[in-house]
């Protein structure tokens, strides 16, 4: 388990974070979200079998669902295996959903998932309210990683 550092809540242990999706989107407001999975998808997620290419959130009703999440297949599971790509229901406090779909009705809003990660015991998705990032944006998130980087070389090779 992890010891509470970079921002993580206590008891939490990352196993994937969305990347691609933070380069893409500007992050307003995260939310964390319990997730509806099988006994076979939660083996493969303690794996580390997850990949969030293509995944958002969208409302069905009333409803909050993960689209395209990729959990990987459970191999031992053979025949009580699960489809990896299937919607997941998300579970929120109805008074969180509420709020989110009337954030999510403002224009060019959208809502991605940035990490999932298991909290005593329990799978937790943590989503994000995000706007799309302008060319600038991630010519300017580009040229911030590679200067840390050299940074990073510069003091290992003098150190």
């Amino acid at each position: 388990m992890s010891s509470g550092k970079g921002g993580r809540k206590k008891g939490a242990d990352r196993l994937a974070v969305n990347k691609k999706g933070l380069f893409k989107f500007v992050v307003l407001e995260k939310f964390e979200a319990g997730i509806e999975l099988l006994g076979s998808e939660v083996k493969s997620l303690r794996d580390r079998n997850v990949s969030f290419t293509d995944s958002y959130c969208q409302f069905r009703g009333e409803e909050l669902f993960v689209l395209n999440l990729n959990i990987a297949r459970y191999d031992p599971a053979s025949f009580a295996n699960h489809e990896p790509t299937r919607p997941r229901k998300l579970l929120m406090h109805k008074r969180e959903l509420s709020r989110l779909k009337g954030q999510l009705a403002q224009k060019g809003q959208t809502l991605i998932p940035v990490s999932i990660y298991f909290r005593k015991g329990w799978a937790k998705v943590e989503l994000g309210l995000a706007t799309n990032k302008t060319g600038a944006d991630k010519r300017r998130a580009i040229k911030d990683r590679e200067t840390k980087r050299d940074m990073a070389r510069a003091r290992k090779w003098r150190g």
